[in-house]
């Protein structure tokens, strides 16, 4: 392309929801030229597959995760003999070793200026508290990029052609009426204690069911029992890849989920999603987007009826 500014590295967090929140950016800097090379957990490559971006799996070995950075410089600097003059890697992590690997690999980061890590960046950036994880990662990327337009608020994650075709497939395949409703009530790994779980999920799976919507569940690896346990009644897709899961959510009337990665990924797409959340649920992770109802009462959990109001709102607009 001719506004292309050359190759750059950009090291993905760990977790699907912080992935789907760095959408904005990355496309602002795809955008702005630069050709992205992602670093990140193999899920990346679905997730991001109908962006086009490249995505390298990194590897656990933190020595292994060294010299694949370091092939990496290698190959960009060869083929883009500027990549190696100019700040050539930007860190949406905030760990010392993340820093640290891209230094040792001769790198060039930008990335926030927390662990004790300032010496390892190429170029430091303030880390500002009570931003929005959305807005932490724009932070970065347009300090990179020198672009001081505020971050748009739909995240824009695309499902492929594939990913499209599959989740049409499967309205055939487990024939899911028009106004079919999604229901993530797991909480993922993280969750060790249960914090992120509403306990009317099941209740309000029934409750669907008796208004004549189709139920849907997607579980996780491990998920799978649980959901054939406590939602008898419920359709359970399992198996089913990110980048499908997405563009399944944009056929649905709503998607109502935990304070999981789940809903991030129907939000993402600009489906109508409500998000459930107890009170330890940290702001800074709430879901975005512009059909994103957010139910957090002060104290406790939100009533079956909050739930069902906000579904009955999304499903009418």
């Amino acid at each position: 392309m001719s506004n292309s500014k050359g190759p750059l590295i950009i090291r993905l967090c760990n977790w699907v929801g912080e992935a789907v929140l760095s959408l904005p950016t990355l496309t602002m800097l795809a955008d702005q030229g630069y050709e992205l090379h992602l670093i990140g957990k193999r899920w990346a490559i679905n997730l991001f597959e109908g962006h086009g971006w490249t995505v390298h799996v990194r590897p656990a070995k933190r020595s292994d995760a060294i010299q694949q950075l370091k092939g990496l410089r290698q190959q960009l600097g060869q083929q883009h003999p500027a990549f190696t003059r100019r700040p050539n890697m930007v860190l949406f992590t905030n760990s010392f070793s993340s820093a640290l690997e891209a230094r040792l690999a001769g790198l060039k980061p930008i990335g926030y200026q927390k662990e004790g890590r300032s010496l390892l960046l190429g170029h430091g950036v303030p880390y500002e508290p009570g931003l929005h994880a959305a807005d932490n990662y724009w932070r970065i990327g347009s300090h990179f990029a020198d672009v001081p337009s505020s971050r748009p608020r739909n995240l824009g994650l695309k499902p492929s052609p594939t990913h499209l075709s599959q989740a049409a497939q499967l309205v055939l395949n487990y024939a899911l009426r028009p106004g079919f409703i999604i229901l993530c009530p797991f909480s993922g790994a993280a969750d060790t204690t249960g914090k992120k779980l509403w306990p009317a999920f099941p209740e309000l799976a029934r409750q669907l069911g008796e208004q004549g919507h189709d139920v849907v569940l997607c579980p996780g690896p491990g998920e799978e029992e649980q959901a054939l346990a406590d939602y008898p009644s419920a359709k359970v897709i399992s198996g089913i890849d990110l980048g499908t899961y997405a563009a399944l959510s944009q056929l649905a009337a709503c998607t109502v989920s935990n304070d999981t990665g789940p809903g991030h990924l129907a939000a993402a797409v600009g489906a109508h999603v409500v998000s459930v959340l107890g009170p330890d649920a940290a702001p800074m992770w709430w879901i975005q987007g512009d059909k994103v109802t957010v139910l957090r009462p002060d104290q406790g959990w939100p009533t079956l009826q909050d739930v069902l109001h906000a579904i009955d709102q999304a499903t009418q607009s």
